[in-house]
């Protein structure tokens, strides 16, 4: 993969733009954080909702509960974080020693979450709740602060655009690795023991992630950082003000919904539905692979069209995709494999988009005011991200349960419990990603804006 420049020098707009391109170690070292944010946004998503319903043998209004609760605490925790890492005094800058002091401790808190001894089922529910919010705290401090760093890193709208093709390449070749090979360790082993592997094996990807990440950025040019004035309320009152950003995240916080719904029925779609294990890893694989080759296509289409308009393009692919494997319970497997690999192409995009795009809000607000807020508009992305990716199996948990889906191992469903898998799985992503282009599509922030510069062609 080759990103280095952009074509012909050029923005959307058609003018040349300064040289501010990253070297590519930065650019790899930087995206390789990604290893530790896909583990962690794909395995629980996945993983966590069976584990509980069909292992430890809760209901799945329950377990939907249960998922849904650390991650709403981020809410609350990731713009707190942001504040933090923006007025953080240390010689390595104010972001990078988060990575690694947060990224360990989220590292050692997964390999716990699956490891509940033996013990009454309640006991073991709670064991998962209390570990699955020490995750989300330690993430928050891990994410904010990396996802924070691309604003201040390169003053180029461009630029950021090839920043995040690393990052969503990387991202996606982690989520297809995390992804296929958790359900395959469980399975290896079997049971308990299963979970527990797989959740030690999950933990030391992260870890790996996280090293890779702190080392990596070790020379990323990063600018000096003047937090905002005032209180906490006061700056998270100007981001709410800021028109662009609200409709962009609005946006992403519906398609992270979306992406949550189907990342929860994953599992459930293979077994119950397609009445085959291995079929997790080829759903994967199908959703996934695309990215890996189409991440700096879609960056290219940003280039020469607009970031606004490839996001807009690629949620159609995903809505399309998502659509079509509403016939998964009637049509060939295959079909269902084409289906989600047309939502994969769509996927890889809106990944791409709005990770450049989030950078773009913020800078033109560094710019307009002289203040930093980055870490505090990171921190509301991320928070909203967050939500909706945990909203999304909680979502799927109550679809499941007005099924009359039945918990525990070896269980066969009825037929209202597999009609509402494929209706999670497939109909209402759908839904959800077509009603976010209804804020997408009023966003406006272009090149010029968010440079504020230009030099002669």
């Amino acid at each position: 993969m080759s990103t280095d420049h952009a074509p012909s020098g050029q923005s959307p707009s058609g003018q040349t733009r300064p040289d501010h391109a990253l070297p590519r170690s930065v650019r790899i070292g930087y995206g390789s954080g990604s290893v530790a944010t896909g583990a962690f946004g794909t395995v629980p998503g996945l993983m966590l909702l069976p584990y509980l319903t069909d292992e430890v043998g809760i209901a799945a209004i329950a377990a939907g509960f249960i998922v849904f609760l650390p991650k709403a605490w981020d809410v609350v925790l990731n713009p707190i974080a942001g504040r933090i890492s923006d007025r953080t005094v240390d010689p390595r800058g104010p972001r990078r020693p988060w990575l690694l002091r947060a990224g360990i401790s989220l590292a050692v808190c997964f390999a716990l979450l699956f490891a509940a001894p033996d013990m009454a089922t309640a006991l073991e529910a709670a064991w998962v709740l209390v570990m699955f919010l020490a995750c989300a705290s330690a993430y928050a401090f891990f994410q904010v602060p990396y996802v924070s760093m691309p604003a201040e890193m390169t003053p180029s709208y461009d630029e950021r655009t090839r920043l995040m093709t690393w990052r969503v390449a990387i991202l996606a070749s982690t989520i297809l690795l995390a992804g296929a090979t958790a359900p395959l360790i469980r399975d290896a082993a079997g049971g308990r023991d299963g979970y527990r592997l797989m959740g030690l094996a999950m933990a030391v990807v992260i870890l790996v992630g996280v090293v890779a990440a702190y080392r990596g950025t070790r020379h990323a040019p990063l600018g000096t950082v003047q937090p905002g004035a005032g209180t906490l309320r006061d700056q998270l009152r100007v981001v709410a003000g800021a028109r662009d950003f609200r409709l962009l995240l609005t946006t992403f916080v519906i398609q992270a919904l979306a992406v949550g719904c189907i990342l929860a029925g994953v599992d459930y779609l293979a077994e119950d539905v397609l009445d085959s294990k291995g079929a997790v890893t080829v759903l994967f694989a199908c959703f996934v692979a695309p990215a890996l080759l189409l991440t700096p296509i879609w960056s290219a289409i940003g280039q020469r069209v607009g970031k606004k308009k490839g996001f807009v393009a690629a949620s159609l692919f995903l809505a399309a995709g998502s659509l079509l494997s509403v016939l998964a319970d009637a049509a060939p497997m295959g079909v269902l494999f084409v289906a989600v690999a047309l939502s994969g192409v769509g996927y890889a995009g809106c990944q791409v988009f709005p990770m450049a795009m989030m950078p773009d809000a913020a800078a033109v607000d560094t710019r307009r005011t002289g203040s930093n807020r980055v870490g505090v508009y990171t921190g509301v992305w991320t928070a909203g991200e967050t939500f909706g990716l945990a909203l999304g199996p909680a979502v799927f948990a109550l679809v499941l349960q007005l099924g009359g889906y039945r918990s525990g191992s070896d269980v066969v469903q009825p037929d209202s419990a597999v009609t509402a898998i494929v209706l999670g799985f497939a109909l209402l992503p759908a839904v959800l990603i077509l009603l976010s282009l209804w804020w997408l599509v009023r966003y406006s922030l272009e090149a010029d804006e968010v440079e504020g510069e230009t030099v002669p062609a």
